[in-house]
């Protein structure tokens, strides 16, 4: 099956939902039963095939093929169940994740080391019958000084005929669509040389004619050139026939000048022929080599185009790695932060424990000092018993009269001893205290701790909260500064209008003629600083009497605030003032005022 890699490929690639992981030619050692082992070349392919089920399998398919021998085909596939077994059987320390890749590195270290002259690892197709077929195993081995170590074993089985032929199915429909491929490859490779060469051709029959062209215009400007000058010499020799005689060196000069320019014109011609059979070279020559640059630069296209799909590929992998590193780069900051906290709770720890030892310490050398005085006042007793004990021996005949002495003393030292033995018993309860004392010193330094901690975020929350009540403060300080002009606003217009309604009812209702600035004029005092007062005031103070003494000025609609500023127990209803002719027409010669910030437009 001389086919090669790129067809095997092809062949192995056909099936739906499979990612080829490893696919190259390895030197194998053949061993079978009663045989010679021998070395092939043998094709091992690895897929990762998922099954789009319910359940989403993945399974790990090992192929072996032999390019030259087409019905060699051996298989095996390995689900996670099986590897489970596998992995049990043979010791493997990976999971099924990161099997194939470690296979493949095994692998790859077998390509490595082939070519020498002895190999450190080697891979094994040991079958027991006399004929490779049934079931072989293939082994990874690797060898050393002392022993072959066998990384990895798998039983491959023989495809059968079914297999074998969906194999060479799909290799025959893969040289079929290559065979296609390089048909139409070869088909358009033909059309652009035949262009190619159609183009040439019509360049070159441009530049012939150009040359042929250049030629006729050479012979004609020669043919004129030479008719000319057998004209010049013909005047020239009729001249000389004539002024022989006396113009005989003047004819030989001008003959000599003609020939040398007709010489120079001559060499013009012959270069400018040359020049130009050199410009059909270079021309020539140029088109062999664009020609030979259009070649180069389309099979640099087509490694730059598959260079740019290899770095796309590549560019994608290295986002996915740098997504990931970045997660992992947040994750151990997070560990870091809660490591410093945590290293720094426990260096506060080690300070409290250091203080509570030292402490602890110094009630120890307290307690010591204090048994040391108790061991020297027992030896002093002691001593004193001893020396009670030789005046006894030494004053045996005394015995009678000193028994009264000899048993004070001895209460004396029962009572010594009854003392020695309370202050060691003291002793030892002063001990028992402080491992109380110093478990109670730990609860309460954890308890500490947590107070701490609750403090503090009170003290946080107090924080806030004074922040809260310091802008709250400031809103009503604000609030309370409005409410203040408002009020001072309304009272004002309270005052206005009660002195308005006052004045109002002081005329009599027959008609009194004012003048003409007295709506000016209470239009001043109601509105004293610069801004116009509403359209429907002014209209409510312009009307007559018999409407003004029926209709109330509704002040919310005319000044713009609203209702609860005008209705107040102690104000007095404001009715409209009535005004003449003359007073209309001193309404209509009010002008227009700025806009106020209390009484909108």
């Amino acid at each position: 099956m001389p086919v090669g890699s790129d067809v095997s490929t092809e062949c192995l690639s056909t099936a739906a939902m499979k990612e080829q992981l490893f696919n190259k030619v390895l030197q194998v050692i053949v061993r079978c039963k009663d045989c010679e082992e021998r070395k092939a070349n043998l094709r091992v392919t690895i897929e990762l095939q998922l099954t789009t089920s319910t359940a989403h399998r993945r399974d790990l398919l090992v192929r072996l093929i032999d390019d030259i021998d087409p019905y060699f085909l051996f298989n095996l596939s390995i689900s996670e169940e099986d590897f489970q077994s596998l992995k049990v059987q043979q010791g493997l320390l990976i999971d099924f994740a990161s099997f194939p890749q470690k296979f493949i590195d095994l692998l790859n270290l077998c390509n490595s080391e082939q070519e020498s002259d002895s190999p450190r690892f080697l891979l094994h197709l040991t079958c027991q019958s006399s004929v490779l077929e049934g079931f072989a195993s293939f082994s990874v081995v690797e060898t050393n000084a002392f022993k072959h170590l066998n990384h990895l074993c798998l039983r491959l089985v023989q495809g059968s005929d079914r297999e074998l032929k969906d194999y060479l199915a799909a290799c025959l429909s893969s040289l079929k669509a290559e065979k296609q491929a390089i048909d139409l490859k070869l088909k358009k490779t033909e059309d652009d040389l035949s262009r190619q060469l159609s183009y040439a051709q019509q360049t070159l029959s441009e530049k012939t004619k150009e040359l042929e062209k250049l030629r006729s215009e050479w012979t004609s400007q020669t043919s004129s050139l030479s008719s000319r000058h057998s004209q010049e010499l013909q005047l020239e020799r009729e001249k000389m026939v004539e002024l022989q005689n006396r113009f005989s060196h003047e004819t030989e000069r001008l003959r000599q000048e003609l020939e040398s320019a007709q010489k120079k014109s001559m060499q013009q011609l012959q270069s400018r022929e040359a020049e130009l059979e050199s410009s059909c070279r270079e021309l020539t020559e140029r088109k062999y080599k664009n020609e030979s640059t259009i070649r180069d630069l389309k099979v640099k296209l087509v490694g730059a185009e598959e260079e740019c799909k290899h770095l796309k590929q590549q560019v994608l992998t290295l986002r996915r790695e740098n997504s990931t590193l970045d997660t992992e780069v947040h994750e151990k900051e997070r560990l870091v932060n809660q490591l410093q906290m945590r290293v720094a709770v426990l260096e506060q720890e080690v300070k409290d424990k250091d203080m509570l030892m030292c402490r602890t310490k110094e009630v120890l050398e307290a307690t010591q000092h204090q048994k040391e005085s108790v061991e020297e006042n027992a030896e002093s007793k002691e001593l004193q018993l001893r020396r009670l004990e030789e005046t006894v021996k030494s004053l045996s005949e005394e015995l009678l009269k000193a028994n009264g002495i000899i048993k004070k003393l001895q209460g004396e030292l029962r009572g010594l001893l009854d003392k020695i033995k309370i202050k060691n018993t003291v002793t030892v309860s002063q001990e028992k205290i402080l491992q109380e004392t110093q478990g109670k010193l730990q609860s309460v330094e954890k308890d500490l701790q947590v107070v701490q901690q609750q403090l503090v975020a009170k003290e946080e929350q107090v924080s806030k909260l004074t922040e809260q009540l310091e802008a709250a403060v400031q809103k009503l300080n604000e609030s309370k500064e409005v409410l203040k002009t408002n009020e001072n606003v309304i009272s004002w217009l309270n005052k206005q209008l009660n002195e308005n309604q006052l004045s109002r009812k002081a005329p009599s209702p027959v008609h009194v003629e004012k003048p003409s600035g007295y709506s000016s004029e209470l239009r001043t005092k109601l509105y004293p600083w610069p801004s116009k007062p509403p359209v429907s005031l002014i209209k409510a103070l312009d009307v007559t009497p018999a409407e003004g003494a029926a209709q109330p000025v509704h002040c919310e609609d005319s000044i713009g605030l609203d209702s609860k500023y005008f209705r107040r127990e102690d104000s007095i209803p404001v009715y409209t003032l009535s005004s003449n002719s003359a007073h209309r027409e001193g309404n209509q010669s009010v002008k227009p005022s700025i806009t106020s910030a209390y009484f909108p437009a």
